[in-house]
């Protein structure tokens, strides 16, 4: 097969071998409800979908107790970064960051553990992405079912050119459409209209019926050809006067709008957040406002197969931050808390530097940096200060005891 044909299995260096994984289950979730006497594509996201996000809960579960300790360590950061507010000299800034690395440590969390956990899953589900949207790629049966259609028009002059203008054909940019991948592409997205024309078109074809009525069983789910955006299927059942196929095709945007909506109900909002993270919040707030109706105007246009793989995920991971929601209330957070502050303790201890040691060297090394920090216009302003008061307090004496004055205050002021 051509390496940039859409029917090749995705061969990207880092998302190719997810894609591949990903790929087989899909095929064998296929194989087993054809065995069982219900192959259907629609049937096998949902299941696949499933699946997948089943595996990635305890990864959820990490990033979830994160941001649950998170929340109880934020008024301990903000705290620090209060304490350090304005000051943006170097010295101040190393202190600053070496009190929050102390307290991230002493709580046992990584300040990147929350993307570390993205980092993981965002890849799977782009590789997933890739799977659901390329089902012949990676579903055998599927693949075969078309086969002998694609060969036919193939070998059929002036075949290539018809199917080549179909509407399909401008979200094919990588496909060879003089090859059978090439022409599986075309009729693994054309919609029912196009698979009708060509039958028509084609009379002699003889795979023609057999394949279409396969192909449309595997994609039938609930009435609704999956390969069909639910626009085209609200259009050409308008004119046919199906109104049960617009309620079915309509419900579709609809429902992942509102499923991806219910789901950002069940996510956990951080409390107290500290200085940096308000902007984030409300960025992600207006981000789960807006996602929502982003999806519901992308289903529109796109094949109703997409649409029910986001219907599916978010009703999974509502269902499982319910769950996971359930399982981190339980949890004793103060134990485990105190346990990672004793894991802590032990580590610090085997440097040769107790907890508390290490608390008074922070210390010491923030009262050293906030003075040794001074910008030259403070220290202008302390010597000022410093002259007028041995000019207040002149008196007849030694040059050494009015300069022990001066020493005086300025030990006083940590000029």
């Amino acid at each position: 097969m051509t390496a940039g044909i859409m029917l090749t299995q995705y061969n990207g260096a880092f998302l190719g071998p997810i894609a591949k994984i990903l790929g087989m289950l899909m095929n064998l979730i296929f194989n087993f409800l054809n065995m069982i006497g219900i192959p259907n594509i629609g049937l096998s996201i949902i299941l696949f979908t499933i699946i997948v996000y089943l595996c990635l809960m305890p990864l959820t579960i990490k990033q979830q107790k994160f941001s649950k300790l998170s929340a109880i360590m934020n008024p301990e950061i903000k705290a620090i970064q209060d304490k350090y507010k304005g000051k943006k000299d170097q010295n101040s800034m190393v202190a600053q960051n070496e009190e929050i690395q102390s307290v991230y440590k002493r709580y046992g969390v990584s300040p990147s553990g929350s993307c570390l956990q993205l980092a993981i899953q965002m890849p799977i589900l782009f590789a997933l992405y890739r799977v659901i949207y390329n089902i012949p790629a990676y579903v055998d049966i599927v693949r075969e079912t078309l086969t002998p259609l694609a060969e036919q028009i193939i070998n059929t002059p002036g075949a290539v050119d018809f199917v080549k203008g179909f509407g399909v054909t401008k979200q094919l940019t990588y496909s060879d459409f003089n090859t059978v991948n090439g022409i599986i592409d075309i009729l693994n997205r054309a919609t029912s209209a196009e698979w009708t024309s060509i039958g028509e078109k084609f009379p002699q074809f003889e795979s023609f019926s057999s394949v279409y009525e396969q192909f449309m069983r595997y994609n039938n789910f609930l009435g609704l050809n999956i390969s069909d955006s639910p626009w085209f299927i609200i259009k050409d059942s308008f004119n046919e006067g199906n109104y049960l196929l617009i309620l079915g095709a309509l419900m579709i945007p609809v429902l992942a709008a509102a499923t991806q909506w219910i789901n950002t109900l069940f996510m956990p909002q951080p409390q107290n957040p500290a200085d940096g993270e308000n902007s984030m919040m409300q960025s992600m707030k207006m981000m789960n406002t807006t996602m929502p109706l982003i999806s519901a105007v992308f289903c529109f246009t796109f094949p109703c197969g997409m649409g029910i793989y986001w219907i599916a995920g978010a009703v999974i991971r509502s269902i499982q931050q319910v769950l996971i929601n359930k399982h981190i209330d339980k949890m004793d957070l103060d134990a485990i808390i105190e346990k990672n502050k004793e894991k802590y303790e032990k580590s610090q201890k085997k440097k040769g530097l107790s907890y508390g040691d290490q608390m008074k060297k922070m210390a010491s090394s923030s009262k050293n940096n906030s003075s040794s920090g001074l910008s030259a216009k403070e220290k202008e302003e302390k010597i000022a200060k410093a002259k007028e008061f041995y000019a207040s307090h002149k008196k007849e004496g030694s040059i050494s005891a009015k300069a022990n004055l001066v020493e005086q205050y300025n030990r006083r002021n940590e000029v």
